[in-house]
């Protein structure tokens, strides 16, 4: 896991661009944050919805990678559910739904610690490639 762990940390990631952090990865289960900055609003003065998509299809890529195998997404939805201010630290917890040979479905929850920011559902097709190799 650590080898994983560290893929996606030093990577040329665009997530880590924009201030993402990795906190867990474990078979099928990634935990990332973002501290929400004035960066990352929209005119409205609230956390931007590209934000928090890329915040959590970054937990997602993490978890969907994790067995070691290249995972690439095919399907993606997000439903926002609060608004992240300025100044909350929002976590995105992605889990392993289910899975075939080709294929693994997962969901990520985003949180601010107190309420449910945004759910997340995804879908990838694995290859036959290693991740560590790419």
């Amino acid at each position: 896991m650590e080898k994983i762990k560290t893929f996606f940390t030093e990577g040329r990631d665009f997530s880590k661009n924009i201030g993402i952090e990795l906190l867990e990865v474990h078979w099928g289960y990634a935990k990332a944050k973002l501290k929400i900055t004035e960066f990352h609003l929209n005119q409205a003065g609230v956390a931007h919805g590209g934000a928090i998509f890329t915040l959590a299809d970054f937990a997602f890529a993490v978890a969907s990678n994790s067995f070691g195998k290249v995972s690439l997404a095919i399907n993606t939805s997000i439903s926002f559910i609060h608004a992240g201010k300025l100044g909350d630290e929002l976590i995105a917890e992605a889990k392993l739904v289910d899975e075939s040979n080709r294929l693994g479905t997962y969901e990520v929850i985003i949180t601010n610690g107190e309420k449910k920011i945004a759910f997340f559902t995804g879908t990838v097709y694995k290859t036959s490639r290693d991740v560590l190799s790419e």
